[in-house]
């Protein structure tokens, strides 16, 4: 296996911590529509994420990298893939995929119910990560969280980047969005690999809920350690705009209404052709990134675009 040999430089933006491999400036950057494709039922999004997978392992050779969606975007696919592999109907190409997460609340042990790791580890199931080639999380159980992150970007850079990175949509204050968990404002650049961003209180009470409504069994241990968390680790739009391909899906406009609103902003916003001005746009409203790469399908659900479905 190739060693990645890449240096990501630090990078301090409005209290937040970048690492990059290159300044990509703004002038650089080229914007392209996105056009929802629409879906009737999660059950659907999650079968069409599962063709995206199946197309790629037909059109290249060799190992598949990845990165997972956590949340109820990607459940249905997840369940999917959870289920196949308890038979050998897709042991071929789980045996091909480099598994890799996208965001990570830190600091906090690996084995707290309230990680994404453990989420995925019970929706996808241990069938599925005995047959994959790798699996490699973002280790939040070490006091030097910047070193195990640019471990993981090496990991990642020697493997090739991702074939595909499964992204989400999340709704901000403004009818802004983010994606992983590049925040509004918080000094994202295209050349930026990966961050390590504060986290609010709020946001942490927002998490746990959402684990404790997904079925999540949570210890009171587990949950005051995930209270004192102080920070989310996640991809940063270089990792976005450097995937082979974007496959997005937005499926929870029924829990989460202010998604109509930051998901038409995405489709209709007029990119800048003024670099300054562009970098301006990307940093108030992150959701937009995903209209800088030129291969990115959005999957949704009817009530997205039309409220009243």
């Amino acid at each position: 296996m190739s060693t990645s040999t890449t240096v990501f430089a630090r990078e301090e933006k409005q209290g937040n911590v970048w690492l990059g491999e290159k300044r990509v400036q703004a002038a650089e950057l080229v914007s392209y529509p996105i056009t929802p494709i629409i879906i009737q039922s999660e059950a659907e999004v999650g079968e069409a994420m599962l063709q995206e997978l199946l197309q790629t392992a037909e059109q290249k050779e060799g190992d598949i990298n990845i990165a997972l969606l956590g949340g109820r975007g990607a459940q249905q696919l997840h369940k999917i893939l959870g289920a196949k592999a308890k038979s050998n109907e897709l042991d071929s190409l789980l045996a091909r995929l480099n598994v890799f997460t996208q965001d990570a609340l830190a600091p906090m042990a690996m084995g707290n119910s309230l990680s994404f790791v453990r989420d995925f580890e019970r929706i996808l199931g241990p069938d599925f990560f005995r047959k994959i080639k790798s699996f490699t999380p973002m280790q939040t159980d070490t006091p030097d969280l910047e070193g195990a992150l640019t471990d993981y970007l090496k990991r990642l850079d020697s493997l090739g980047g991702l074939d595909i990175f499964f992204i989400g949509h999340g709704p901000e204050a403004d009818d802004a969005s983010h994606l992983a968990y590049i925040k509004p404002y918080s000094g994202a650049e295209a050349g930026h690999m990966a961050g390590v961003i504060p986290i609010s209180s709020s946001i942490l009470a927002h998490h746990i809920s959402k684990f404790k409504a997904g079925g999540s069994d949570i210890s009171d241990e587990d949950e005051t350690e995930c209270r004192a968390a102080q920070f989310i680790l996640t991809l940063g739009p270089a990792a976005i705009l450097s995937a082979k391909k974007v496959v997005q899906s937005v499926v929870d406009a029924d829990t989460a209404p202010a998604k109509v609103n930051t998901y038409a902003r995405v489709m209709n916003t007029e990119l800048s052709q003024d670099s300054t001005i562009l970098a301006e746009q990307l940093n108030a409203n992150p959701g937009l990134w995903i209209r800088l790469h030129n291969n990115a399908k959005s999957f949704v659900l009817p009530n997205v675009v039309n409220p009243n479905q």
